[in-house]
């Protein structure tokens, strides 16, 4: 469904991707683990429209994907962000009409947010700012749903919060997927990721070195060693 071939991005003089290539299948969880500054989010920003890479090409469907942000949308694909970047002025349903703005009614949008997280009901008229993490997740999550995707891009989303709402946040994107939305899931939580997901590639130095069902990425000896092994609590 979405295909990333030969994707090059520099920082000035950091290469943050190299020569990427990576694969995205119909109704599929992908999982996408590595180390911070691998260059995780910086491909999410480049499919979203937000970098331009230097080289190579993203395909949506065989069609090449690219221009402004909003154009992504426009296309099907929505991110959403590390770190939640919430309107914190606006109101919970100011911030969801937001992320409607490419459809024309945006009332089954907020119906269905209010059904999936009822917590954002009870706050619709409240400042986001003021919201705890895990409500301001929820925020970020059903704004990006406003617009219909087909793809939807979660980068970092359990970056803050608690392990129960962690929990919930998994559950919830689970279902998105279920739903018939595929997902790309970048984590560093990856005992987490990988237990939801279908599929996983891990990103090293810019680049993909495995890919593979998340059952043979999480039995793969390296992988232990460098991200599950480490992380031994509870979630």
């Amino acid at each position: 469904m979405l295909a990333i071939r030969d994707l090059s991005f520099f920082y000035g003089k950091i290469q943050a991707l190299n020569h990427l290539n990576l694969d995205l299948r119909e109704g599929e969880i992908h999982a996408v683990i590595g180390a911070n500054g691998a260059g995780k989010s910086t491909m999410m920003n480049c499919i979203a429209g937000q970098l331009t890479p230097q080289q190579g090409e993203i395909l949506l469907n065989g069609e090449r994907l690219s221009g402004a942000p909003h154009l992504v949308v426009s296309q099907g694909v929505v991110l959403v962000p590390e770190g939640r970047q919430i309107f914190h002025n606006l109101s919970v349903e100011e911030n969801l009409l937001m992320g409607g703005y490419i459809v024309k009614n945006r009332a089954p949008g907020i119906e269905r947010a209010y059904e999936m997280f009822p917590r954002l009901k009870e706050r619709r008229k409240q400042r986001a700012g003021t919201l705890s993490g895990g409500e301001q997740q929820m925020l970020a999550i059903a704004r990006g749903l406003m617009s219909q995707p087909r793809i939807i891009l979660f980068d970092e989303p359990s970056l803050g919060l608690a392990p129960l709402i962690v929990n919930d946040v998994m559950e919830h994107i689970k279902k998105i997927n279920e739903s018939g939305v595929t997902v790309m899931l970048v984590e560093q939580n990856a005992r987490k990721a990988l237990s939801i997901a279908d599929r996983a590639s891990v990103i090293e130095q810019g680049r993909v070195v495995k890919s593979g069902t998340a059952a043979e990425i999480a039995a793969d000896e390296s992988v232990i060693s460098n991200y599950l092994g480490k992380s031994k609590r509870k979630n």
